[in-house]
C-alpha cells in the first residue's frame, strides 16, 4: 500500500520560497489544506463534475486532458512535485468541468476547496496576491501552448517539452507524450529516431 500520510509543510515551503509567510499565514495554510492520496488511474476530477478543489502535488503526477469525439485523449498538463492543478472554469464559475484529471502515478496533493480559498484571501490578503499571480502564470503557460499547436513544428514542440519537463522523459510513456503534443506516438517515435541519428 502507498504511504497516506503527509503534512502541509512541503507547501508551506513553497510558499516561503515565493513570499515569506507569517505564523498566523502558516497556521491558515494548515487549516485551510488537506492531504488526499489518488491511487494511479484514479480520477480527481471526470468530464460533467463540478471541480471543487485546487490542488497542490506533492509527489507523484497528474494529468488534465479532455477527450474528443473520436476518442482521442489531448492533453493540456501535467502536475508533478510543486506543480498546481484544476479546471480553472469549472472551479471558479461552479460549471460541469469539460476536462478531466487522473493520476499517472499513486499521487499525494494538498487541496483547498473554493470556499476556503476565499476565506483564505480574506483573512490573509497575500494569499490573494499569491495565487493571483499562480493563475496568471498558468493562464500564460496555456496560451503559449496554444500558440505552439499553431506556430510549432511536432519537432520543435517535442524539444521544448524536453527542456520544460526533463524529469517527466522517464515517467510518461510515449502515449502520454505524443498526446501531450498533438502527434501521434508513432510521428514520436520516428521524431526521436532522427533526433538520436542526428546526435551521433
Amino acid at each position: 500500500m502507498p504511504d497516506t500520510t503527509t503534512t502541509v509543510q512541503p507547501l508551506l515551503d513553497y510558499f516561503d520560497r515565493l513570499i515569506p509567510l507569517s505564523k498566523d499565514e502558516k497556521d491558515f495554510v494548515r487549516a485551510k489544506f488537506h492531504p488526499h492520496l489518488f491511487i494511479k488511474k484514479q480520477f480527481a476530477l471526470q468530464h460533467g463534475q463540478v471541480c471543487e478543489y485546487f490542488d497542490f502535488v506533492v509527489r507523484g503526477c497528474l494529468r488534465l486532458y479532455m477527450v474528443d469525439n473520436d476518442g482521442v485523449y489531448h492533453i493540456l498538463q501535467f502536475a508533478t512535485e510543486n506543480y498546481w492543478i484544476l479546471d480553472l472554469t469549472s472551479f471558479h464559475k461552479k460549471t460541469p468541468a469539460k476536462l478531466n484529471i487522473d493520476a499517472l502515478e499513486d499521487t499525494m496533493v494538498l487541496r483547498i476547496n473554493h470556499t476556503d480559498l476565499i476565506d483564505l484571501y480574506l483573512k490573509a490578503p497575500k494569499f490573494d496576491r499569491i495565487f493571483r499571480v499562480l493563475l496568471e502564470n498558468h493562464f500564460m503557460m496555456q496560451q503559449q501552448r496554444m500558440g505552439q499547436l499553431f506556430s510549432s513544428t511536432a519537432e520543435e514542440r517535442y524539444q521544448l517539452f524536453l527542456e520544460t519537463y526533463p524529469h517527466l522523459l522517464n515517467r510518461l510513456s510515449q502515449v502520454q507524450i505524443a498526446a501531450y503534443l498533438g502527434i501521434t506516438p508513432e510521428f514520436l517515435s520516428r521524431i526521436r529516431s532522427r533526433m538520436a541519428k542526428g546526435d551521433k
